[in-house]
């Protein structure tokens, strides 16, 4: 069944640069700017699934976290 959409929650990584992990499925990559992370991700869904079964659309959620002193 092909799937339609594949989810990547992206993170800043504490080396620099940013880490993108796949939701479901064991895809993980990494790049120091936004654009060569895209460009990592796409070529990691498309080594990961075979053309008949490669989703649609990715979806990137960027998680931050941020911490504050009261």
């Amino acid at each position: 069944m092909k799937t339609k959409e594949i989810i990547f929650i992206v993170e800043e990584s504490l080396d620099g640069g940013y880490e993108a992990k796949a939701v479901g499925e064991s895809i993980f990559t990494e790049a120091e700017t936004i654009d060569d992370l895209k460009k990592n991700i796409t070529e990691a869904v498309r080594c990961h699934f075979d053309e008949a079964n490669l989703p649609s659309i990715v979806n990137l959620r960027f998680q931050r976290e941020e911490i504050i002193t009261i």
